[in-house]
């Protein structure tokens, strides 16, 4: 990463953290880079949720008043559907098992 865009991103509290390439040496702490691959692997799931059930990225909306409210909807529909199944002793992302 460009140490000017590292610079600018340190100044507004955010720490970028991206994978090296091949060539170069790991000298991150290894428990931090589970953590985020971890989260990494969470956050694609979520998205891929959102995409696939709810369809967020056709929002279908005939104007631009409404767009924001049904995106907004379905963020919420998905966050309910965890709440759920939190409630219900599952892990938080198998909606599957909210049907049964």
């Amino acid at each position: 990463m460009r140490s000017t865009l590292q610079k600018e991103l340190a100044q507004e509290g955010v720490n970028l953290q991206t994978p090296l390439r091949d060539n170069r040496k790991e000298e991150r702490f290894i428990g931090f880079l589970k953590w985020t691959k971890g989260t990494r692997r969470l956050i694609e799931t979520v998205i891929g949720q959102l995409a696939e059930r709810f369809h967020i990225e056709k929002v279908r909306a005939r104007d631009l008043w409404h767009q924001p409210s049904r995106f907004w909807r379905k963020l919420l529909a998905h966050t309910v559907c965890i709440k759920i199944s939190l409630i219900l002793g599952n892990e938080p992302l198998p909606f599957e098992k909210l049907i049964n």
